[in-house]
């Protein structure tokens, strides 16, 4: 596949809670599952993809950081659940204040994974719940950006933060990065917070991005990310897989 049709997606939301990281593993697999070449990018210092994905971070000798900091190739651990990945530990916090000095930082990430695109459909990457510089280097990197949110007030609060964040990437340095939607997660459809929120959400942002089905909450997902395996791995029947295998579907189509 050429780098014209590759879609390289950041999963990106700067409040904590979201669910981002559960979405991006679930995701990941479920474009596996239609037969793309996926590769998933866990570019947070928490490391929570790369252990939901059966590795032990602590023990990797290579990761991310290495690669952004002295241009090492990509460490990637490949056929994890059908999937890549190239993964992080909590060392990548570390490199944060050594890459202000660096040449062009902002296009580290970008510049990284040019050598490997041409093996992938889907680049998703897990970004870390802030707006410092490693979100910035996966806005600056990727074709879209994801955005999943909590169905609660306060997360809802946050959202023009979000947006304006996303406008100033796409204004100075990443003209061509698009929203390719909003994710409703943690639905909880019989209170009336989760329906009102739901609806402002519909209601605000279907205008600027497309609003994929709400996941609700369930603990299903911790107890898969428990046992580092995809939701569809762990409990094929759940009702979360139709929805997760939508999704996906509508990415094919951003």
């Amino acid at each position: 596949m050429n780098a014209v049709s590759l879609k390289i997606i950041s999963f990106f939301n700067q409040a904590g809670g979201t669910g981002k990281t559960t979405l991006t593993q679930n995701l990941g697999y479920q474009l596996a599952q239609r037969r793309h070449r996926v590769l998933l990018v866990d570019i947070d210092p928490q490391a929570s993809l790369t252990a939901f994905m059966g590795l032990e971070p602590f023990e990797l000798k290579q990761t991310i950081a290495d690669s952004l900091l002295k241009d090492a190739p990509l460490p990637l651990h490949q056929n994890l659940h059908n999937v890549d990945l190239v993964p992080s530990n909590i060392l990548l916090s570390a490199i944060e204040v050594q890459l202000h000095s660096v040449i062009a930082r902002e296009w580290r990430l970008k510049q990284t994974l040019l050598t490997v695109q041409d093996s992938y459909d889907f680049v998703l990457i897990d970004c870390p719940p802030t707006l410092g510089i490693f979100s910035i280097l996966s806005l600056v990197a990727s074709t879209h950006v994801l955005v999943p949110i909590q169905t609660h007030f306060k997360a809802f609060l946050g959202v023009e933060l979000l947006l304006d964040s996303i406008r100033q990437v796409r204004e100075r340095i990443n003209p061509g990065l698009a929203i390719a939607g909003v994710v409703p997660m943690m639905h909880e459809s019989r209170t009336s917070q989760g329906k009102v929120i739901l609806d402002g959400i519909n209601e605000q942002l279907s205008p600027i991005a497309p609003i994929f089905p709400a996941i609700p909450r369930t603990i299903s997902f911790a107890d898969a990310s428990m046992a580092r395996q995809p939701l569809a791995v762990y409990d094929p029947k759940h009702p979360s897989v139709q929805i997760l295998e939508a999704i996906a579907q509508k990415l094919e189509e951003v």
